[in-house]
């Protein structure tokens, strides 16, 4: 515990005092500052500045600040959690805030206010702990003074120390423990001792979205607030050449027209009057160099790059030559197209712009960058930002722009009406703005022994990089973005082999790309468990004992394969007319199997069942970690079975859910998840869970059918 003396912890100390007194905690963050998605743990550095509070307040309440957003993955009662064990809290007195952007609230990952890449709960585990046992022992402390013992005679229970048949509640005690220092050293429970962590928890903010109390960036609404819609070019990259405002203007309740960088922003009364009024507007567009845009030429393009040497992401032995002179080897391309992220709440961000400050509401992964754009904007000062963060109504990665694209627009449009406005984008506008999942095209050959096992391996991926052109950029290593790469050029099948060779085309199409729900994982776990079947059946061999031979150095890929083959009765026979198919694969410090039951009616693939094993380490909430298997299987399930962005003459041809469609209700399988017991380290839940759902459903269609299908969306006719 180390409480850092600046400005801005004696600022944040000041406000918790400003909310009624009582005790505030500040805890610090270890850990490096890496501006990156992490894949892995950040190595150990200098310890940063408190990032997240605890206050305990005279009525007994418990306040949990959140650095991190919640966007639907559970951590508004995963974090609490923490500090509840170790505070020994009544957990109905406890509350949950998100945090204002501040440098204090940085992650230890990034390095600045984020959320993403599964980190939160693996990254806070040790701190949010710690901030509890510190509150805990201060509150002893004033306790022991009160009672006149010592603070080893006291213990605590349920939010009250006690000592003999001497009670006093946390609340009595706040404002006396706030005036104590901060503990130099804590000692954490030992798991045996763990009362909440491990324990099926619901979650805090469910009562709130059930009722519809929650506050999501879309409910924003206060006295003089207008609304803007903006006409953006229908090709990315393309600009405003002209434009008549005088239609929009005859619309009822439309208020100004104003051009901005991004397009034409049509600013009204409501939100329908901004609607309409876009739909009247008449725009010229210079549609500029992308205006030739096409899907299949693409595909093509990228098919050309794949027969050509890239840039090494993993190199050893002579695995080209090897897979030439081999008499047995398996060729195969896979392709995998863009893909949007489809919220459920559009894009919107609300903006008040005052002569010393500015104020934004807006779903976001990334404050920080939200509050340096909105700073450049205004010229303002990022301090005088305040960037209030409401509920996400999903983000799956799109509200986490290095760009701030929608805060930066929404800016632009408030400053350019001279009026707080919210700028809303509809479905359409989302579907079609970008920043989708990569279009990838990979080429592999394998040779085979004669023991039907990978002797060498050769893979070549091609498909935008991420971080190209961010500034994150520098993450970039010897050509090599390793969020294209990620599950392959690190796959235990490659690594183990004396003889692999990985290489990456980053071509630039003008297409904006982001992270998307397991970033590369999501498209490579595909290709490579698929892979791994067809050699399975190249070898004659069973497909789950043949992964079982190539995994053997890899325990706790192995402990998650065999659980969620034996509870899926792998090997049982199945109704007629239904298969079964199985991968297994890691990502974000997790490690997770699955197996699909699936069959097709009328041509189209349906499943039935899946069968999920998970060892994420500690599991700290197991209701919440089965409900994150959920979510990624519906996730991942939606876009293997119909998921796909595609371009014309420089056009995305896709707008809404009817044409870019979600997983349906009579969609969904049954799932059944299994948590494997463990004591690692805690690793991610959020997106682990989706990688394996599209190798093995497409696994198993190849079991019931004979035909392999190595293009996503998954089309038999295809």
């Amino acid at each position: 515990m180390n409480a850092a003396n600046d400005p801005s912890r004696r600022r944040f100390l000041k406000a918790g005092a400003l909310l009624g007194g009582g005790l505030v905690v500040a805890f610090v963050v270890p850990g490096g500052k890496r501006l990156a998605f992490a894949q892995e743990p950040a190595a150990k550095a200098a310890l940063p500045p408190p990032n997240a509070f605890l206050r305990v307040g005279s009525d007994d309440s418990v306040t949990v600040v959140l650095a991190h957003s919640e966007m639907g993955q559970g951590i508004w009662t995963t974090l609490p959690m923490l500090i509840a064990e170790e505070l020994d809290a009544d957990w109905s007195r406890i509350r949950v805030e998100h945090a204002p952007a501040a440098a204090v609230y940085a992650s230890p990952v990034f390095g600045m206010q984020g959320t993403g890449g599964s980190t939160t709960t693996w990254s806070e585990f040790d701190r949010y702990r710690q901030v509890g046992a510190a509150a805990r022992a201060m509150l002893v402390q004033a306790a022991a003074a009160r009672f006149g013992v010592a603070a080893s005679d006291c213990r605590t229970e349920n939010g009250v120390v006690i000592c003999g048949d001497q009670r006093a509640r946390y609340g009595e005690l706040a404002d006396a423990a706030g005036q104590l220092p901060v503990p130099e050293a804590v000692t954490l429970k030992a798991p045996a001792d763990w009362q909440v962590i491990g324990k099926d928890t619901p979650r805090l903010d469910t009562p709130e979205k059930t009722t519809g109390r929650a506050m999501f960036g879309m409910d924003v609404q206060f006295e003089g607030l207008l609304t803007a819609v903006v006409a953006r070019a229908p090709v990315f990259g393309g600009q405003v050449k002209s434009f008549d405002p005088a239609p929009a203007l005859a619309v009822k309740g439309v208020r100004k027209v104003v051009q901005v960088p991004s397009g034409v922003a049509v600013v009204a009364d409501h939100f329908w009057a901004a609607k309409q009024g876009r739909d009247a507007l008449e725009v010229e567009w210079d549609l500029g160099p992308n205006a030739a845009l096409d899907s299949k030429a693409l595909r093509e393009q990228f098919r050309g790059l794949a027969q050509t040497d890239g840039a090494s992401a993993a190199n050893a032995g002579d695995a080209r030559a090897r897979v030439a002179a081999a008499s047995r080897k398996v060729e195969a391309e896979y392709f995998v197209p863009y893909l949007a992220h489809a919220a459920m709440e559009p894009l919107n961000c609300t903006v008040r712009i005052g002569p010393d400050s500015c104020e934004l509401w807006v779903g976001t992964q990334f404050q920080t960058v939200e509050q340096n754009a909105a700073a450049a904007i205004t010229g303002l000062k990022p301090e005088q930002v305040t960037v209030h963060t409401p509920f996400l109504g999903g983000a799956f990665g799109r509200r986490a722009t290095a760009t701030a694209d929608v805060v930066s627009e929404a800016v632009h449009v408030a400053k350019a009406a001279g009026a707080p406005v919210k700028t809303v984008w509809t479905r359409e506008d989302d579907t079609r703005g970008g920043y989708y999942r990569p279009m990838f095209l990979e080429r592999a050959a394998i040779a085979l022994g004669d023991d039907g096992l990978p002797s060498a391996w050769d893979h070549t991926l091609v498909g935008q990089s991420i971080m190209a052109g961010t500034p994150f950029e520098g993450s970039i290593k010897n050509g090599v973005d390793n969020a294209s790469v990620e599950g392959v050029s690190d796959s235990p099948y490659i690594k183990d082999l004396a003889h692999h060779r990985v290489e990456l085309h980053s071509p630039r199409t003008g297409i904006p790309v982001l992270w998307w729900r397991s970033v590369g994982h999501s498209q490579n776990a595909f290709v490579m468990e698929s892979l791994v079947d067809e050699l399975a059946h190249a070898a004659g061999r069973d497909p789950l004992e043949y992964r079982r031979t190539l995994l053997a150095k890899h325990p706790r890929h192995l402990g998650v394969l065999n659980l969620a083959a034996q509870k899926a009765g792998w090997g049982e026979p199945l109704a007629k007319g239904r298969a079964r198919g199985i991968a297994v694969h890691e990502s974000f410090g997790s490690y997770v199997a699955q197996v699909a039951e699936v069959s097709v009616e009328s041509g189209q693939v349906r499943v039935h069942r899946v069968v999920c094993a998970i060892d994420c380490g500690i599991a700290v909430n197991p209701l919440a970690i089965r409900a994150q298997m959920d979510s990624g299987i519906a996730f991942g399930l939606g876009a293997a079975l119909h998921g796909q962005i595609t371009f014309a003459d420089g056009r995305v041809q896709q707008s809404n859910y009817h044409d870019y469609p979600s997983l349906r209700l009579p969609e969904m399988p049954v799932v059944e998840t299994h948590i494997v017991t463990s004591s690692e380290r805690a690793g991610g839940v959020g997106e682990p869970g989706l990688p394996p759902i599209a190798p093995a459903v497409a696994n198993a269609v190849f079991a019931l059918t004979g035909k392999r299908l190595r293009e996503l969306p998954l089309r038999l006719d295809a």
